[in-house]
């Protein structure tokens, strides 16, 4: 067998190495190993010249961009040598790195690290999924890149047919990540619901996929809920997933994810201008599809939108 991706998955409380296949998401034939090449694209002189003049990167001559440290596929994905990254959310950054004549450099950090990176200049960017939030916008400035849609994720063979709605996490114990945009929706439902005299739902706090897994497969949690595509991949990988309920990232509104830089640092309107470019000449398309991201595909990016909160 081919050896096409080191992804880390603990099931039933043993930690192994599984090597990921070509997997059907959404539609998409993947292939890891195919998409280790990566995806180029030409310089936006337009991009460039909004650049601030002056402007001091976090590394000269290069565009230091901040992404999820932990195997989350398509998102990010740790290439057979188990050091580097590959996913959307690299090519994304290199896509934009590249329209403004800038080397890339990625750092994978953790979702608490990189609102203070950002903001303190130690990352030009942070391209982690991270949606666009009412409380984000006061800090930080966005140009959105995809759309953001969160899944419901039981075992396979959890009795559990479908979460659409708040009443549906009443008693559940859901796995969460804290700080995200869908523990906020959570958290909304469950205040909800307890107004109505429902019961309250338990967050699960994890640190990592493997742990993810293990509290559902061991019946210590009864759901995931997180970005749809990291968990369409798993379920397609390990046949030990499903889904039964999906909601927009900006629930009850739509709500797209975006690159995130400092509050007026410049930076937002040439990444913007550098996304509108490649979403133009197809460069953008070829991500998202070799990814199998195609459903979260947006027509033009945005600056600072409406997001959840609005």
């Amino acid at each position: 067998m081919q050896k096409k991706s080191l992804i880390a998955l603990l099931l039933l409380g043993m930690s192994s190495a599984v090597f990921a296949e070509d997997v059907a998401v959404n539609g998409q034939n993947v292939s890891v190993e195919a998409n280790k090449t990566p995806i180029n694209t030409a310089k936006n002189d337009a991009a460039v010249a909004q650049i601030p003049a002056g402007h001091r990167f976090a590394v000269p001559g290069s565009f230091t961009v901040a992404v999820a440290a932990l195997n989350s596929p398509p998102l990010t994905v740790f290439s057979d040598d188990n050091k580097t990254l590959l996913g959307s959310e690299v090519d994304i950054a290199r896509l934009v790195a590249d329209s403004l004549g800038l080397k890339l450099n990625v750092v994978p950090t953790s979702w608490e690290d990189w609102p203070l990176g950002v903001a303190s200049g130690k990352y030009d960017a942070a391209i982690s999924n991270v949606t666009v939030t009412k409380a984000r916008k006061e800090r930080f400035d966005f140009a959105t890149y995809r759309k953001d849609s969160l899944g419901f994720y039981v075992k396979s063979t959890s009795p559990i047919k479908a979460i659409t709605k708040a009443e549906d996490i009443a008693g559940l114990r859901i796995i969460v990540g804290s700080g995200t945009n869908q523990e906020s929706i959570l958290l909304a439902w469950d205040k909800e619901n307890q107004a109505k005299g429902l019961k309250p739902f338990t967050p699960v706090y994890t640190k990592d996929d493997a742990a993810q897994t293990l509290a559902l497969q061991s019946g210590r949690a009864d759901a995931f809920f997180g970005p749809n595509v990291i968990g369409a991949w798993k379920a397609a990988l390990t046949k030990q997933t499903r889904l039964v309920g999906s909601v927009d990232g900006g629930w009850p509104k739509a709500a797209h994810i975006a690159v995130t830089v400092k509050k007026d640092g410049g930076l937002v309107q040439p990444i913007n201008t550098a996304l509108n470019g490649v979403i133009k000449n197809g460069d953008y398309d070829k991500v998202l599809k070799r990814w199998g991201e195609g459903v979260e595909r947006i027509d033009s990016s945005e600056i600072n939108p409406a997001g959840l909160g609005d």
